[in-house]
C-alpha cells in the first residue's frame, strides 16, 4: 500500500539544481540506486523506504510517493529519515522545517 502522494515546493531558482540529469543522479548519490520508469517517475528504495517514487511536476514542486516497512529497527529508521530529508533538502532547497511550515501554510489555507 503506497502512502500519500506528496507534494512539495521548489524554492524558487533551484528546479536548475534537479533539471535533467541532475534529479536521477542525486537519487544515486544519496540512495545508492534509481530507476527511471516509462511513467516519468523515478524508483528507488533504501532502508525503511520498500519504494521512493519522485518525479518534478512543473518548475514549482517535486511528487514524491513513500511505501515505506514500518517492521524495520529502529536505527535503519533513523538512517532513512536522515537520508530521505536530506534528499528532500537537496531536491527542493527548503530544510525539514521549511517543508513543515509550508505543508501546515497550504493546509490551513485548503481547510478555509
Amino acid at each position: 500500500m503506497w502512502d500519500l502522494m506528496q507534494e512539495y515546493d521548489i524554492r524558487r531558482g533551484h528546479h536548475k539544481n534537479i533539471e535533467g540529469d541532475r534529479l536521477p543522479e542525486l537519487v544515486r548519490e544519496i540512495f545508492g540506486k534509481v530507476n527511471q520508469m516509462d511513467d516519468g517517475f523515478l524508483e528507488t528504495s533504501f532502508g525503511a523506504l520498500d519504494m521512493l517514487r519522485i518525479k518534478p511536476q512543473d518548475k514549482k514542486v517535486i511528487l514524491v510517493d513513500t511505501k515505506m516497512n514500518p517492521g524495520v529497527d529502529e536505527a535503519t529508521a533513523g538512517d532513512t529519515i536522515r537520508k530521505y530529508n536530506e534528499f528532500l533538502q537537496r531536491a527542493t532547497g527548503f530544510s525539514a522545517k521549511e517543508r513543515s511550515k509550508r505543508i501546515q501554510k497550504k493546509a490551513k489555507e485548503g481547510a478555509q
